[in-house]
């Protein structure tokens, strides 16, 4: 294929060519998918219904929890159906969508988890203020800000990435279309100017993180300041759940993307896309819920019909 005019589908990486384990990669990742969708979807019902969730901590994680379904709604259907059908073709314009939605959704996650973080930080480094500084006006604005800063990055990445010739195949290998694997099949040196755009995101995510990590610096030093043994537990225990979803997020996207290139290999690859773009959003609702009685209570009183 001369350019990118000529493709009109690629060919995503099967997990197998046996048909058992096609049949089985497709219930396990509907398993995965609808247990993602419903801890999702009652953490989304759950903290809507109830009033006494109405506080900047739950209205973040509502957002949170949206764009979890979104992200995973992105790449595992379309796995799902490929398995399921023994097909590998995904339509340009398909691919298009998930590189899209994969950088808007994953972009938004990451913007979200920062202010998550400062959440977190006014709570418990600034009680007093945290009314002032956490007002319903000032969390929807950075809300809206985790979601609408990062459309324009999203169109610019999606749009750079397919502007590039691809003289290389049309065959992606990954079991979706991620812009590293895209990028393998531009001829060489057109890819430069994407790259660029790449150290740049890089560099914005280092910031992010930089921001995140002196958070809880704060945050620590706050909590071993507390006298009582009860208020240093309750204190960690408002902080655990959120520092948990962003170390699952950060490793498992650093690794798959920051990985030596010695110990690169298909079905690694393969693996770790997994533990990045699949097990997160199922996880992040158990790990909420497990750590918080409130929320639990509330999702038991929803669920019994007690509201």
């Amino acid at each position: 294929m001369s350019n990118t005019s000529s493709i009109t589908q690629f060919l995503l990486l099967g997990f197998t060519d046996t048909r058992e384990l096609q049949l089985l990669h497709f219930w396990l990742f509907l398993g995965i998918y609808l247990a993602a969708l419903l801890g999702n979807g009652l953490i989304i019902t759950t903290i809507a219904c109830d009033h006494h969730l109405h506080t900047p901590m739950y209205f973040f994680l509502l957002n949170l929890s949206i764009l979890d379904m979104g992200s995973i709604s992105t790449t595992v259907p379309k796995s799902m159906a490929n398995s399921l059908w023994n097909n590998r073709a995904i339509s340009y314009a398909g691919c298009t969508a998930q590189v899209f939605f994969m950088l808007f959704f994953f972009s938004a996650e990451y913007s979200l988890l920062t202010i998550m973080s400062y959440d977190r930080y006014v709570a418990i480094c600034k009680p007093l203020h945290y009314g002032t500084l956490l007002g319903s006006r000032a969390c929807v604005h950075m809300a809206a800000a985790a979601w609408g800063t990062v459309f324009p990055y999203a169109v610019l990445h999606t749009a750079n990435t397919f502007a590039l010739p691809l003289c290389k195949g049309n065959a992606v290998e990954q079991f979706f279309c991620e812009i590293p694997k895209i990028l393998k099949l531009s001829c060489s040196h057109s890819y430069l100017k994407e790259a660029g755009l790449l150290v740049i995101s890089c560099l914005l995510a280092l910031g992010w993180f930089v921001f995140i990590v002196v958070s809880y610096l704060q945050i620590f030093r706050a909590v071993l300041r507390i006298p009582s043994e009860q208020g240093q537990h309750k204190a960690f225990s408002m902080c655990l759940p959120h520092l948990t979803v962003v170390s699952l997020f950060l490793s498992t996207v650093m690794f798959a993307h920051l990985k030596p290139p010695s110990i690169s290999s298909p079905s690694l690859d393969l693996v770790v896309a997994v533990l990045y773009s699949v097990v997160p959003p199922a996880l992040n609702p158990l790990i909420y819920s497990l750590r918080n009685q409130q929320l639990k209570d509330a999702v038991w009183k929803l669920v019994s019909g007690s509201f």
